[in-house]
């Protein structure tokens, strides 16, 4: 795609927060942790002197250090019930016998006890080996993702070093002490402070430091975290943290040029696709689908650009919902769906704060609604879904058809394109879209048949606003284009059938079949 000249490059600060949003959700901590522990780190290294390359190190190191937690969810809720819930023990608990023993209460959680039994000798005989290695496998591929991101060696080993400990018992365990990047200290003692201090006050979290220094956290740190803890932390519950975060990045900002920038997105879309083994390349393969199907469908080369990203970062929000629900194999009970369906709007939620995403937000919102209104999270009808949105949509409920799910294998291109028109007749996806999705997933696409008189469908539906009355830029804002294109289309739908004003263009209306009560109390409804 052409460069969108009217945005500016966005630096990769914006997107790693972004991001962030959503592993607070998977820890099961408010949104805004991680941010807070990376003003935390960074105020903690200046104290400490680190120059400005190194403050950078840590910025990043902090911002992605528990990035790898949520790819081996599937097997985390496989053995504890809700990965989120069991990340979220972290916190209450000292590495070591006390988190061990906590995992183990929750060990087949939300089963019947003889399910629960037969987990429990697996696991004896050889889950916990698999449990064993999910810290050195979380450090591993953060490492691999800030690898993918570009980011130089030092932010990469000081991810791969996340989990190690001052004294030498973390994982994997191969570094201790000052062996340690001061990244990788500086992040993990802020990472446990921000929530000590969230939940217990200024106190609360110098206590905590106290009584794991030279253990897990380097023991000069911890204690000028002490000494200086009312500094640090006094203004944590006042300030914008994203703007504090996004501004507080050090000198060697790293700004992504938009083929930078989609080389991102395609990385975090992939990475957040791990999160279940049923959605593995589903945002890259929803992406493919929108770009060929929404130059079909006459979208501009800007609009293209967007959706196709709106398509990547559309399922940022399952990271917000445990796998206990994704990866369910019998139905979801009422509370789960509900739960589900909050995902569209946590992807809305870690993206609308920086300028530069919003605009993908505000299609990867939409992407669940649909034209009969019984879609979600707003229930959103006709009009009110943008056309980029609807593309979206069939997009994605059609890749998902053709992918397996823990209920149901997956569906044949023949079965996925019968239910899609199916949907279309239901009233609840757009026909054109589903043409053009089905013509790029290589289907025979149907002929649709122009309106009376050699009107095209985007015309009929503005006749059949224009003869409601509706001004100019009121039938733009239903049907999501400009005023401008509005005029052209009035112009040649008045040529077209060979009217002057309303009144005449009505009564064609009527004539041929287009303006039934039905349709008006439809569209009356948006």
């Amino acid at each position: 795609m052409k460069p969108d000249s009217d945005r500016a490059h966005i630096r990769l600060a914006e997107l790693l927060a972004a991001l962030s949003l959503g592993i607070d959700l998977g820890f099961g901590q408010p949104m805004e942790h991680v941010l807070r522990q990376c003003l935390i780190a960074l105020r903690l290294a200046e104290l400490a002197g680190l120059d400005d390359q190194q403050r950078a190190v840590v910025y990043y190191t902090a911002l992605l250090i528990n990035i790898g937690c949520h790819t081996d969810a599937h097997e985390q809720a496989k053995w504890f019930g809700d990965d989120i819930a069991v990340k979220a023990v972290k916190y209450a608990h000292a590495p070591g016998l006390g988190a061990a023993a906590a995992g183990m209460r929750r060990l087949g959680a939300g089963n019947p006890a003889v399910h629960r039994f037969r987990l429990g000798l697996e696991f004896a005989l050889s889950g916990h080996r698999e449990v064993d290695d999910m810290f050195t496998h979380h450090a591993e591929m953060a490492m691999l993702f800030g690898e993918q991101l570009g980011l130089p060696e030092p932010v990469t080993r000081a991810l791969s070093a996340a989990y190690e400990q001052w004294d030498g018992r973390g994982w994997p365990g191969k570094l201790k002490g000052q062996e340690v990047p001061v990244a990788s200290r500086l992040g993990q003692l802020a990472e446990f402070v921000e929530v000590a201090h969230r939940l217990q006050g200024v106190e609360g979290a110098k206590q905590l430091a106290r009584k794991r220094l030279g253990k897990q956290f380097d023991p000069s740190l911890a204690r000028l975290f002490c000494d200086r803890a009312e500094t640090i932390l006094f203004d944590l519950d006042s300030i914008a943290t994203w703007q504090a975060v996004i501004d507080a990045e050090p000198g060697l900002a790293v700004e992504l040029s938009e083929e930078t920038f989609d080389a991102a997105l395609l990385a975090i879309a992939n990475f957040v696709d791990l999160k279940s083994p049923y959605f593995l390349g589903h945002s890259s393969a929803v992406a493919e689908l929108v770009t060929a199907a929404s130059a079909q469908m006459g979208l501009t080369e800007t609009e293209q650009g967007e959706l196709r990203r709106a398509a990547l970062v559309c399922g940022l929000g399952r990271l917000g919902v445990s796998n206990a629900i994704w990866d369910k194999r019998g139905p979801l009970g009422a509370g789960e769906r509900e739960r589900a369906r909050m995902h569209p709007y946590l992807t809305e939620r870690m993206l609308r704060q920086s300028e530069a995403l919003a605009p993908m937000a505000a299609i990867a919102v939409q992407h669940r609604e649909r034209l009969d209104g019984s879609g979600y999270p707003r229930g959103l009808a006709g009009g009110m879904i943008s056309r980029s949105a609807r593309i979206l949509a069939v997009a994605d409920v059609y890749q998902a058809m053709r992918e397996s799910r823990p209920h149901r294998p997956a569906l044949t291109p023949t079965a996925a394109a019968t239910q899609l028109r199916a949907e279309v007749k239901a009233g609840r996806l757009d026909a054109d879209a589903v043409e053009a999705v089905l013509g790029a997933a290589g289907h025979r696409v149907l002929r649709r048949p122009e309106g009376s008189a050699g009107l095209t469908p985007r015309e009929v539906e503005v006749l059949r606003l224009l003869v409601r009355g509706l001004p100019n830029r009121g039938i733009a804002e239903q049907l999501v284009i400009t005023p401008k294109t509005v005029e052209n289309h009035v112009e040649h739908i008045y040529a077209k059938i060979e009217a002057s004003n309303r009144a005449g263009a009505s009564l064609f209306a009527m004539r041929h079949g287009l303006f039934p009560e039905e349709q008006l109390v439809a569209y009356a409804a948006v």
